[in-house]
C-alpha cells in the first residue's frame, strides 16, 4: 500500500505543501484534490517540499504540473525545494527542470520569494 503523508502550512510568501512517502498514481489524487483547496493570492508562491519524497512515478510528475497549473491560474509562482536526485533526473529528462525553479530548502524558496511591488 502507497504512503504519503501531506502537511500544509501558511507562510508570508504562500503556502508551502510538504510531501513525504511515495507519490505516485494511488497517492497523487490525494494531492491533487488538495490543489483547489489552496489559498493562493496573486503574487504569491506556491512552495512544494519533497524533502521526504521516496518515490515519485509519472503520476507524481503530473501533479506537480498541476500544481503549477493552480499557481498560474491564481497569478502566483511556484517552487520545488528539496528535490531528491531522483526526482531531478526525471524532471531534467522531460525538461520540467526549466519550468520548475529548484532550492535547497523551503526556508530557501521563500528567501527567494520577491513580493509584488505596488503600482
Amino acid at each position: 500500500m502507497t504512503q504519503l503523508t501531506v502537511h500544509t502550512h501558511a507562510t508570508p510568501a504562500g503556502p508551502v505543501i510538504e510531501l513525504s512517502g511515495e507519490l505516485d498514481n494511488n497517492s497523487a489524487p490525494d494531492v491533487r484534490t488538495l490543489l483547489p483547496r489552496l489559498t493562493l493570492q496573486a503574487g504569491q508562491q506556491l512552495v512544494i517540499d519533497l524533502t521526504g519524497i521516496t518515490f515519485c512515478d509519472s503520476s507524481g510528475i503530473t501533479v506537480l504540473i498541476a500544481a503549477r497549473n493552480r499557481a498560474l491560474a491564481a497569478r502566483a509562482d511556484i517552487a520545488l525545494a528539496a528535490v531528491p536526485d531522483r526526482v531531478s533526473r526525471m524532471l531534467h529528462i522531460v525538461g520540467l527542470d526549466q519550468v520548475f525553479p529548484a532550492h535547497p530548502t523551503a526556508q530557501a524558496a521563500a528567501a527567494a520569494w520577491t513580493p509584488p511591488t505596488s503600482e
